[in-house]
């Protein structure tokens, strides 16, 4: 379907991709996983023809369609919601401008070729193209009355929609994502997973949500060493048994065939479970695939995020009392009544992002509140990771000095202390002394993380906190979340974040809250919490 043979690209002295040779199938779905830097959108913009090479061969059989999910929001911003969806099928949009300029300068010179061009047309079922899109837009959440709307005038959150639906249109041979759940909701996402868990063509993307990785891939493409290695199953398969193989591989008296044996029960474990979810029947061919050979472990270093308590928290953890919030007089959320208990691991939401920072700087202390009140446990200690924490790295300090602002101790204070809550970070050696003014978004995240860590809070709040994280980052983070024994607050877009820590779901809404211990798949499935969410918003 699409091959990449001898492919090198090098920028100076670095080297990103060496000698690559891969193949991508129809029928399969491709995530390409590899660390911050490794080139996974570099090798979408090469495959897809936005960027060259320095060598090798990109080949896409011939008469097979290629569609790409384009970056640029404003692209289309002179056209209409509609015509930038048909756009996307460009031998087909290609035909219908010229049928509707012959048409536009009609003689009887035209007539021939308007005839040849309305047989092709049909042959593409052209005739349907329009409600085809339409249908498209709507399933995406983007209604009827908007469809002859400018694109201009769409806010960037109906753009990304409308440009998917554009990437999608038309079924093309080879589909090419990159982050493609990035500013959709839990609704639009859930269905663009139902979407390509059963499209038959090929689907090559990147993403950092593991649970659309998990829902859609069939094949793990993983950059590693300036290579590109395809391995059967999805992001959890290849995490899990990578993990298992590194273990294995730490065993040097474990047999062989026992070591043959785990592995095997470790497919079929999986394959249980796999069977079990809602894309049972088009994940079946990802689960037939899956083999013991394929099982390798995995050169990628993982952060080693470890949240400890000073203390162990008394009964009394948050009370809030008929809290309210606005922003230039629009209110974000109103009489908010919410008892914590100890332990509960609670994701806080919302369909405006504001109300749930403003919920998070108000019982900080960051902000006032409008109307209402909080109360902290006496024994209770929090720690906070902000949206915005560019306050904690306006100053030229090395990461040592950095960190050391938190000590409280002595010994905390030393420098080999210090280093160890960085080093399980990845900030080692030379890294430990960068300054904390020029580091990106990803290391500040990783650097606030180390700063939790030393506080030992036995309540975390985090907003967003996956921002800017590498799915190796995300996934230790996750996993340290669901062993922490404190009370956890937190806003995420991520997926699996949200369904693998959460035992409490709290929606902020101008109307007031929504509370319910349950986990965030049953509370976004529950029609009656559906009917309640839409009467609290209206």
């Amino acid at each position: 379907m699409l091959s990449v043979s001898n492919l090198s690209v090098q920028f100076g002295k670095r080297v990103l991709f060496d000698e690559v040779n891969v193949t991508f199938n129809a029928g399969n779905c491709y995530g390409i996983i590899g660390a911050n830097g490794a080139g996974k959108s570099t090798f979408l913009k090469i495959i897809s023809g936005q960027q060259e090479a320095t060598s090798g061969h990109v080949h896409l059989e011939p008469g097979k369609r290629m569609s790409v999910l384009e970056q640029n929001h404003n692209l289309y911003d002179s056209s209409t919601v509609l015509e930038t969806v048909l756009m996307g099928n460009k031998p087909l949009y290609a035909i219908k401008t010229e049928i509707d300029a012959l048409y536009n300068d009609y003689n009887d010179a035209n007539a021939d070729r308007i005839g040849e061009l309305q047989v092709q047309y049909e042959e593409m079922d052209g005739w349907n193209a329009d409600s085809d899109a339409a249908a498209m837009l709507s399933n995406l959440g983007i209604k009827e009355d908007a469809h002859y709307t400018a694109m201009a005038d769409l806010d960037g959150k109906q753009k990304v929609r409308v440009l998917l639906a554009q990437a999608l249109f038309g079924s093309p041979d080879v589909l090419i994502m990159d982050e493609p759940t990035n500013d959709l909701d839990y609704e639009t996402i859930a269905w663009l997973e139902t979407f390509l868990a059963n499209y038959d063509n090929c689907v090559i993307v990147v993403s950092h949500d593991r649970h659309f990785l998990d829902a859609v891939c069939t094949h793990i493409s993983d950059i590693d060493f300036s290579k590109i290695n395809h391995f059967s199953g999805n992001y959890t398969f290849w995490y899990e048994s990578s993990q298992l193989a590194a273990k294995q591989r730490a065993q040097q008296n474990k047999k062989a065939e026992e070591k043959k044996k785990e592995l095997e029960e470790f497919i079929r474990r999986f394959s249980a479970n796999v069977a079990k979810s809602k894309q049972a029947t088009s994940r079946k061919k990802m689960i037939d695939k899956l083999n013991v050979a394929d099982i390798r472990p995995s050169s990628r270093r993982y952060p080693a995020i470890i949240f400890e308590r000073e203390r162990e928290a008394g009964d009394q953890i948050l009370n809030v009392e008929k809290l309210s919030a606005d922003l230039d007089g629009e209110v974000l959320f109103q009489n908010i009544d919410l008892n914590l208990n100890k332990g509960d691991k609670v994701v806080v939401f919302s369909k405006d992002s504001r109300a749930t920072t403003a919920f998070y700087e108000i019982i900080n202390g960051k902000q006032e509140a409008k109307i209402g009140k909080y109360a902290w446990g006496v024994t209770t200690s929090q720690s906070y990771l902000p949206l915005d924490n560019s306050e904690y790295f306006s100053e030229k300090l090395t990461l040592v000095d950095w960190l050391r602002q938190w000590a409280t101790t002595e010994e905390e204070r030393e420098e080999v202390y210090i280093r160890g809550f960085l080093g399980k970070m990845i900030f080692s050696g030379e890294e430990a002394l960068k300054t904390a003014d020029v580091l990106s978004g990803g290391e500040k995240v990783r650097c606030m993380l180390s700063r939790m860590m030393m506080i030992r809070a036995n309540v975390l709040m985090l907003d967003e906190p996956t921002n800017h994280l590498d799915l190796e980052s995300i996934t230790a983070f996750n996993n340290s979340l669901k062993n922490f024994k404190g009370t956890v607050l937190f806003t995420t877009h991520d997926h699996e974040f949200a369904q693998t820590v959460a035992n409490r779901v709290v929606e902020l809404t101008p109307n007031g809250v929504i509370d319910r211990h349950t986990t965030f798949d049953e509370y976004m499935q529950d029609d009656k919490i559906k009917v309640l969410r839409e009467k609290m918003y209206s």
